[in-house]
């Protein structure tokens, strides 16, 4: 990779210009022509990946092509990708033998329609702080929503953004969360002073978001469509999920054992093996589209970090740092802007850990607080853009456009919110006793 050093402005620029590129294609035309639809993300990130491996120079084309294949392999996309295969499967196995008509069912009785977008969130919170994961939180809840939205006569994207954000939320806070360790472990502190001066910012965030579902959705009329009848047995399914994600079990695990339960209750209630293993194959094709946007999101950010934009980010950022709050919001720009690139908050945060733990001793920064700047504002950004795991998940799941939700995510922009008046008011006051008011 390149010094950073050697990186001149121009360079640097160019290094990123893949991005801009993918979002005036995607989200800039999309705006444009008021259609999320029309230009398809894979196309976007096509003429993206073209571009970043034209403009790497220094190297022939075969090895830019080989740099692209190698970031596109990594064995945490590897890894992303088989999630996707189960939870492919499993989502659509669960509708073809009932559990989806039966949790519906089950659950519309239990929740008037208009509180069931704050059940939603609610649990999708409880469950990612349970299981310290945005994405099983996603696999869990998103087929339910997207169905609870279609019999209470909701927009589907409002309940899948009502699961996204609360996924967030338990991501942000878990301890036991890759996030929540990475920003720890950065800053030599404590996970549970990074969970106490992170409440500060999340929890707020979480309740205003928890009382506007609750009043937009009052608000809101609703025409009941129930689903068809169904055996209250097959919810068994989605419990075995929700349960085995909650005990904190791997989540290729609660998706085989998911998978397992509904075969086992559809042979039960008279289903064939090959018919719902037609049906496995089929949910499986359906995360076709979404593997291939993630093969080519991370070959297109790894081109970016090998040509050094991640580097010339690093050093713009850093120059010209001043006061608390000045180091404060740079540690928050930094984390956010190396997120939009890498598309892995995880990732993120490790990537500028070393020189936010500098900044924060430079200008007396605790690091309990650096530490929760760089999970959230990394959540914040995580879920906010159209090409993160998460998102491309919930709404391949849900089978609605990536950017759909955008306007109805409340939660991030809450948190994004909580996050400024920490740093402008310097709260937890705790962690700003001795220093100055700059």
């Amino acid at each position: 990779m390149n010094n950073t050093s050697e990186i001149t402005s121009g360079k640097g620029l160019l290094a990123l210009s893949p991005i801009i590129v993918f979002l005036i294609l995607y989200v800039v035309v999309s705006l444009i022509i008021g259609d999320f639809y029309k230009m398809p993300i894979s196309v976007a990130l096509v003429v993206a990946s073209v571009w970043a491996i034209l403009i790497l120079r220094g190297k022939p084309l075969n090895k830019r092509i080989e740099i692209f294949s190698r970031a596109a392999g990594h064995s945490n996309i590897l890894y992303m990708i088989w999630i996707f295969i189960l939870a492919g499967a499993f989502s659509s196995l669960a509708v073809y033998i009932g559990a989806v008509d039966a949790t519906v069912s089950l659950a519309l009785k239990a929740f008037p329609p208009e509180y069931v977008v704050p059940m939603l969130f609610f649990a999708s919170c409880f469950i990612s702080l349970s299981i310290g994961t945005s994405v099983g939180t996603v696999v869990a809840l998103t087929p339910l929503a997207s169905s609870l939205a279609t019999a209470s006569g909701g927009l589907v994207p409002f309940y899948v953004a009502a699961v996204l954000g609360g996924a967030f939320f338990g991501d942000n806070l878990s301890f036991i969360s890759d996030t929540t360790i990475a920003a720890t472990r950065s800053q030599e502190c404590n996970m549970s002073d990074k969970f106490k001066a992170n409440l500060w910012i999340a929890l707020p965030a979480a309740v205003v978001t928890l009382c506007f579902y609750i009043f937009t959705e009052i608000q809101t009329p609703h025409s009941i469509e129930m689903p068809k009848e169904a055996p209250w047995a097959l919810v068994i399914p989605y419990l075995t999920v929700i349960a085995t994600a909650i005990a904190g079990i791997n989540v290729t695990i609660v998706l085989t054992l998911g998978i397992g339960s509904a075969l086992i209750l559809g042979s039960i209630y008279g289903y064939g093996i090959l018919d719902m293993a037609e049906s496995s194959g089929k949910g499986i094709d359906g995360m076709g589209s979404l593997i291939i946007i993630t093969l080519l999101a991370a070959g297109m950010l790894g081109v970016i970090k090998e040509a050094g934009g991640i580097s010339f980010l690093l050093r713009v950022m850093t120059k010209g740092v001043n006061g608390v709050r000045g180091g404060q919001s740079v540690i928050a720009c930094l984390v956010a802007i190396v997120n939009l690139c890498t598309a892995n908050n995880t990732v993120a945060i490790i990537t500028v850990g070393g020189i936010s733990r500098d900044i924060s001793r430079r200008f007396g920064i605790d690091p309990r607080k650096t530490a929760s700047l760089l999970d959230s504002t990394s959540c914040v950004v995580q879920c906010l853009i159209p090409y993160g795991a998460q998102t491309l998940l919930a709404t391949s799941l849900a089978g609605i456009s990536p950017a759909s939700t955008f306007p109805y995510l409340y939660y991030p922009w809450a948190l994004a919110l909580m996050i400024i008046l920490s740093i402008v008011f310097l709260f937890p006051r705790r962690l700003n006793r001795k220093l100055t008011t700059n």
